[in-house]
């Protein structure tokens, strides 16, 4: 299993590495009673998570915080990691020792049930059987479990599995409704009722089926891989209007599983997307968001109106209807902005990809608008300043409202990395980042426009006709293509068809990645690669024999 915190991994790596065996046998044990102490949506300190376990609080990390899901899941990594160094003999547990089987069998369920309990909370060691190491558990970490989670064991073991006679007869069934058109949710819900069985334990026994047995598939369709493209597309598609039951008609999938395939590619993009933000100590504090962000101080404006000047152009005059702030306002929206943000950040963390919540994506989507609707309004409240500073820079025949746009760049990237926790003025900060952009962007620009002032011969260089190259450079590409589709010609077709999807040699096909010619050719990326290996190869010595130069080869 990885692990999901780098922290409790390195923790993991310094025990394994340092600690006596006694030693990790009873920091096994406190990390496994820890467990039972986790909140799942909790958070909590990591220091105080590593003395429970080890007794020290260490000095690394001391503003970490990690949320109870990544914590649970990295401490049962880090049980079942340090059992295994400390290799030890089953007979010398201490207590009785259930293995998988064992566990399957007492409560009657499946193998993959035991792998979800664990996926739970369900604790498992490993011990050496023998000459062998295995998974095992101890007795009094699965009656802990069974009482903790007393419905899902309940559940479990009310369910038995299929006889062959019971299979059989569903993919019979299942096999005349797709004939006459039913679509595999219809039909996984049809014989759930037929059967008694779920919907859910149907489509898995279909899919199981179809991917042992692909020349007799119920439904063939659905045993093409969707690809990460595919995916893309699919969240494309269903943002623009797209319906579910379309999308899952043209795909060969479930309603469920494009829901399923929108999620996750959703939950990719938002994991994907970089959170910076400037961090403070208040933000860990308790009642941190009710003192964040309660309503914005009153400020009294009626002595600070300033009166519009006459004349002025609708874009500046329509800067004048937003009031600059005062020093108490600038650090309420700055440390609200951030706020959101180091929120969006931490749940951010908690996103699993494979599993995503819409939930959580809801809300981490909802943060980040939140702060880009604070950052939007400081932007609007500061755009006075950047004129003001624009003015003083004017050179000759140069355009004002470009340098005002060169300037409002520099002020958006000043409010990103503004730290309002040291004390300064924010109008300070920006007028700095605002000059000194100017002193390089101004001097530059005019230093481009020089080099055309200096004589007639650099001007008729810069104005020479290029198409005479193009059409040389034109013949030479065509000549080059022709030589090297002549030494295509003696590789094996599957090796040719492979170097010609990789680069892209057909007109208007374009370069192909491995995965994309493995599924076209139906084996793996790996063996892509080999067989593209192995043809360059043989187009190195093929050339070398004829002496040929042929780019890229």
């Amino acid at each position: 299993m990885r692990y999901r915190n780098p922290a409790i991994k390195q923790l993991r790596d310094q025990q394994i590495k340092y600690a006596p065996r006694d030693v990790q046998l009873t920091q096994i044990s406190r990390a496994e009673r820890l467990l039972d102490e986790l909140n799942p949506v909790g958070m909590y300190r990591y220091p105080e998570l590593c003395e429970k376990i080890t007794t020290y609080r260490g000095e690394m990390y001391p503003d970490l915080v990690v949320s109870g899901a990544e914590a649970v899941h990295d401490l049962r990594c880090f049980v079942e990691d340090l059992s295994d160094s400390a290799d030890i003999p089953v007979e010398n547990a201490g207590e009785e020792v259930w293995t998988v089987e064992d566990v399957s069998k007492r409560f009657n369920v499946s193998s993959k049930t035991v792998s979800r309990w664990r996926d739970r909370g369900l604790v498992s060691r490993r011990f050496r059987f023998g000459g062998r190491k295995r998974v095992g558990f101890l007795r009094s970490s699965v009656e802990r479990f069974v009482t903790k989670h007393a419905d899902d064991v309940d559940r479990g073991t009310q369910f038995s599995q299929l006889t062959v006679e019971e299979r059989e007869q569903l993919i019979q069934r299942a096999r005349r409704l797709a004939k006459a058109g039913g679509c595999p949710t219809e039909i996984s819900h049809r014989l759930a009722r037929k059967f008694h069985r779920s919907p859910e334990t149907v489509r898995y026994t279909l899919k199981n089926y179809d991917r042992d047995h692909p020349e007799l598939a119920v439904f063939p369709d659905a045993l093409v891989t969707i690809t990460d493209e595919h995916k893309r597309e699919i969240h494309r598609s269903f943002l623009k209007g797209i319906t579910a039951d379309e999308l899952s008609e043209k795909y060969g999938r479930t309603r469920t599983s494009i829901y399923r395939l929108v999620a996750e590619v959703r939950a990719e993009l938002l994991v994907e997307k970089p959170i910076d933000y400037m961090y403070s100590s208040q933000f860990d504090e308790d009642g941190a968001a009710k003192t964040i962000l309660q309503p914005a101080p009153e400020v009294d404006r009626k002595s600070g109106v300033v009166k519009t000047p006459p004349g002025l152009p609708p874009y500046l005059n329509s800067l004048y209807s937003v009031p600059l702030l005062t020093k108490e306002e600038e650090v309420y929206y700055f440390r609200k902005m951030n706020f959101l943000l180091h929120q969006a950040a931490q749940l951010q963390k908690q996103i699993d990809v494979s599993q995503p919540k819409n939930k959580d994506m809801d809300r981490l989507e909802s943060l980040i608008e939140q702060a880009n609707e604070v950052k939007n309004f400081l932007i609007r409240s500061n755009l006075r300043l950047v004129v003001s500073i624009a003015k003083k820079h004017m050179k000759p025949n140069a355009n004002f409202f470009e340098m005002v746009s060169d300037g409002n760049i520099s002020l958006i990237r000043a409010i990103e990395k503004f730290d309002f926790t040291r004390g300064f003025k924010f109008s300070t900060y920006a007028s700095w980042a605002i000059m000194k952009n100017y002193a390089r962007s101004i001097p530059a620009e005019y230093t481009q426009l020089d080099r055309f002032r200096t004589g007639n011969e650099e001007v008729f260089d810069q104005a020479s006709d290029p198409r005479s190259e193009r059409l040389n450079e034109e013949f030479i590409n065509k000549r080059q293509h022709e030589a090297l589709m002549e030494l295509l010609s003696q590789l094996d077709p599957r090796e040719r068809d492979i170097i010609v999807s990789r680069y892209g040699l057909k007109d208007g096909n374009p370069p192909l990645t491995l995965e994309q010619v493995g599924h076209k050719m139906g084996v793996t990326k790996e063996r892509i690669r080999q067989l593209e290996s192995r043809a360059l190869q043989k187009l190195r010595k093929i050339a070398e024999e004829e002496h040929l130069d042929v780019p890229g080869i």
